[in-house]
């Protein structure tokens, strides 16, 4: 059951149908997760421009999957974890290795390892990082680069509590967090 009606792209008026266009333009396609977003265009407005801004940063596009399947994970969201792991490996270059590696906060290479250590922190500790959980991120980030590691956690909690207390239908190949090696990933409909 979903709590939220979708607001589909053919039906939409107004300012949720010109976002709504929107993004279809930014994805290229218009998930579940945003036409349930689109019950609040301003929502939908804030969480386009947020993407937008963020993806004009520092950080990789791998690198920013992987802090999306990382915080997904530690969520037990299924609908981020399987839209992540779909985007890192078809769009982001990273392998199922690499996904699996995410979700339980490693990486392969050092960097993006202290990224994960970095978003795991803020989200044990609620943002209330140690001195030595900032001494060791500012250590390989630079302030930009800190800076945006927790404005992408922020955005992909946001993302991970609008689909699951949403109960947003799943509409990517599915992923669960109950199985951390990812075990392959099943087709799901939309519900």
């Amino acid at each position: 059951m979903t709590a939220l009606p979708q607001i589909e792209p053919e039906v939409a008026t107004g300012v949720a149908a010109e976002l709504l266009a929107e993004a279809q333009r930014t994805f290229g396609i218009t998930p579940n997760f945003v036409k349930a977003l689109a019950n609040s265009p301003a929502a939908l407005r804030g969480y386009l421009a947020f993407v937008g801004a963020l993806r004009d940063g520092g950080l990789s596009a791998a690198t920013r999957e992987q802090l999306a399947l990382l915080v997904a994970q530690e969520n037990r969201c299924d609908y981020c974890l399987s839209v992540h792991a779909y985007v890192g490996e078809r769009l982001a270059g990273l392998t199922a290795e690499d996904v699996d590696r995410a979700r339980a906060g490693q990486a392969a290479d050092e960097r993006t390892a202290r990224v994960l250590d970095l978003a795991g922190a803020l989200l044990r500790r609620r943002g209330a990082l140690t001195d030595e959980e900032v001494d060791a991120a500012r250590a390989v980030l630079s302030c930009a680069e800190f800076v945006e590691v927790i404005a992408h956690v922020a955005l992909d909690v946001f993302g991970n509590y609008l689909a699951l207390a949403g109960r947003i239908g799943i509409d990517w190949p599915l992923v669960r967090h109950d199985d951390p090696s990812g075990g392959g990933s099943e087709a799901v409909s939309d519900h």
